[in-house]
């Protein structure tokens, strides 16, 4: 089993996908996309994921919906949330999340909560 963190990405636009993707590979990271909530869900990769990055608007359960989802499974996956519309970031905040970014995403800035998140895993201050 690889020690090296894995980063989930959801996101339904595939171009966003590969761009987080391809900056999380190049910074050391492991990494996996997801299209849409339910497939991350379902996904064999749900318990070895180290930080999930999620967009907002998504096809059926939104990236909010699937913070409150991971949350009251007892989930303790730091989350990302970015997006490309203003006005979730409370919300997402008050619900826990680690980071709001607003796309486009400037690439030192989710870097910088991607460092963030894995601290707060690894040092057990995550709620």
């Amino acid at each position: 089993m690889s020690r090296t963190p894995l980063i989930a990405i959801v996101d339904d636009d595939a171009s966003v996908c590969e761009a987080i993707q391809g900056l999380v590979e190049a910074s050391g990271f492991a990494a996996e996309a997801f299209s849409s909530a339910e497939e991350f869900l379902q996904s064999e990769r749900l318990n070895e994921t180290a930080c999930l990055i999620t967009d907002v608007q998504l096809p059926g359960m939104s990236g909010l919906q699937l913070q409150n989802h991971l949350g009251v499974s007892g989930s303790r996956i730091p989350i990302i949330v970015v997006t490309a519309f203003p006005g979730d970031d409370r919300q997402a905040l008050a619900a826990g999340a680690i980071c709001f970014l607003r796309k486009p995403v400037v690439k030192e800035d989710l870097l910088t909560c991607i460092h963030l998140a894995l601290d707060q895993r690894h040092s057990g201050e995550f709620r």
